[in-house]
């Protein structure tokens, strides 16, 4: 019987989301008595199995290929440290600030994060920005505009190149993640004695950082619920303070991710944005925008597609 990690991960999510709502269920002994921290454990081990073995997978390859590889003198060939790893291969060999090897859990959280944390995230990214270029037509029409001066007529695929090319396109996914992060909020526990306007916050305490809120601040992003793009040109973040923005969150815990995630948008993006003009179909209001741990409209997001002219026969 095969088991879809992404259904057990998303059973997971709806049981992360109860307990967190739930405060007489957030200690370990505790849960762990209720039929719902039964099924938790289960579910994480049945992830963590998964990804044990992709990791196994990895490392016995590595063996494998160093053994086959090495020349006489037992070192690498000098063309292999010239290749571009895989994600997996550079967090087996990376190291941390000290210089010390990642341990085997740190690499399984990342490889968790990486391989089952992305996919809704990413998804809810893409839905904000198509509703957003649906009610937004001047960004649309300026989205467009740039997709036809890379691409012009052809259905050729994306590439690497390409991407590059489209710095309106990624101003786009970035004003659309400052208005509505797919990760509306998350937590970390201070390293040391901090003062936050007068209050004095002590060392240990669990403080959560709101991005949601974090991004609207009118000091930073005048205007903040209005949907302007150019907030990200390169002449318009001169000054700006790096954590004033953080849809990936910050520091030595941030998203691994983020690079590849913005990359997979535009790229879908373009693919979509090439053929169709985009209408939205829903006023902000009528939304009912929630922050679970994905932030979601409780009422979908209901977009019309229409076909652009010289969009191609597919």
């Amino acid at each position: 019987m095969k088991i879809c990690c992404k259904c057990i991960f998303c059973q997971e999510i709806d049981l992360i989301q109860q307990r967190q709502k739930s405060p007489w269920l957030w200690p370990d002994l505790v849960y762990m008595l209720f039929k719902e921290g039964r099924e938790h454990e289960r579910n994480l081990k049945i992830l963590h199995n998964f990804t044990d073995t992709v990791i196994a997978e990895k490392v016995a390859e590595l063996e494998n290929t160093k053994q086959t590889k090495c020349d006489t003198d037992g070192n690498y060939e000098e063309s292999d440290s010239k290749k571009r790893k895989a994600f997996l291969d550079m967090l087996l060999s990376a190291t941390d600030d000290e210089g010390n090897k990642l341990s085997y859990r740190d690499i399984r959280e990342e490889v968790d994060t990486f391989m089952f944390e992305g996919h809704d995230t990413t998804a809810a990214a893409m839905n904000w920005a198509l509703y957003l270029l649906g009610h937004n037509p001047e960004a649309q029409k300026k989205v467009h505009r740039e997709l036809d001066e890379v691409f012009g007529n052809t259905e050729r695929p994306v590439t690497m190149d390409d991407l590059k090319k489209l710095r309106y396109l990624e101003c786009v996914v970035k004003e659309a993640l400052r208005l509505f992060p797919s990760v509306p909020l998350f937590a970390r526990a201070l390293r040391e004695d901090c003062c936050i306007k007068g209050y004095q916050v002590p060392k240990g305490t669990n403080v959560l950082v709101i991005t949601y809120a974090l991004h609207r601040d009118p000091e930073i992003f005048p205007d903040p619920e209005e949907f302007r793009p150019e907030r990200f040109f390169p002449e318009n973040c001169k000054g700006r303070h790096p954590y004033a923005y953080v849809p990936f969150s910050a520091g030595p815990r941030n998203c691994i991710g983020q690079r590849f995630a913005q990359m997979e948008e535009k790229a879908l993006l373009a693919l979509i944005l090439r053929r169709f003009w985009v209408d939205s179909c829903q006023k902000p209001e009528e939304l009912g925008i929630t922050g679970e741990l994905i932030l979601r409209p409780n009422n979908g997001i209901w977009i019309k597609l229409k076909r652009r002219p010289n969009a191609g026969s597919e």
